[in-house]
């Protein structure tokens, strides 16, 4: 398979780009830092350095087709978390947060479109903070919007897109043990760690178009 994952310079996406690559698919993985990528000495995996926020999709969707003419799977994995009571967030964390975590995933899905073929499977990672109804955090609100706001765009997607045989799900994730849980909870311990997540939305991300499409699925054993 084709694969390409976003936010794959660190946590669940590096994971994912090492498991996906082991197990013999070709990998494009999108990081602005791709240092960890490069010790990764495998010719099925091509890092490319990109800031989602700045840099020109046209250029990475060339890079994109150089590598790998179709795409199989697109992991939308990349995403800001920012900890900060509601009153004191700025316009600028507002902005960040939204562009980040759910115009990237837009973007991303559009620029690609045309080189999903029938069969293909978009894979928006969302939070269970943005799953309606699970238990909310201080802090956490507008990080929680954003999640919840790909979540309902993962839903648009998948209808719009079933006609032409690609499905598209999203992955409302628990807690994991990565760095940007670490600087947003310091001392905090999640259950689980990258590697055990990555397993999961790895299996995911190959056969659960087989059983959903515009589905909105809780990956969460704790709460957070």
């Amino acid at each position: 398979m084709n694969i390409v994952i976003t936010g794959a310079g660190k946590g669940i996406g590096f994971e994912l780009a090492k498991m996906f690559t082991s197990n013999k698919h070709k990998t494009f993985a999108v990081s602005r830092n791709i240092k960890s990528l490069q010790n990764i000495n495998d010719d099925l995996l091509k890092p490319f350095s990109f800031d989602l926020l700045k840099d020109d999709y046209k250029e990475l969707a060339l890079k994109i087709k150089d590598f790998i003419p179709q795409v199989d799977v697109l992991i939308n994995n990349a995403g800001i978390l920012i900890n900060k009571a509601f009153l004191d967030f700025t316009d600028v964390d507002f902005d960040t947060m939204f562009r980040t975590n759910v115009n990237t995933v837009a973007k991303m899905s559009r620029m690609l479109l045309p080189k999903l073929k029938p069969g293909s499977h978009i894979v928006n990672i969302s939070s269970i903070g943005g799953y309606q109804g699970s238990p909310k955090f201080p802090g956490l609100s507008l990080y929680s919007a954003s999640k919840g706001a790909v979540s309902i765009l993962s839903e648009a997607m998948a209808e719009e897109f079933k006609e032409k045989g690609i499905s598209v799900n999203a992955l409302a994730l628990g807690a994991v043990q990565t760095e940007m849980l670490a600087l947003a909870f310091p001392g905090y311990q999640a259950s689980l760690k990258a590697p055990e997540m990555a397993s999961f939305i790895y299996d995911f991300a190959i056969n659960g178009n087989k059983y959903f499409n515009g589905k909105i699925i809780p990956v969460s054993s704790s709460t957070p």
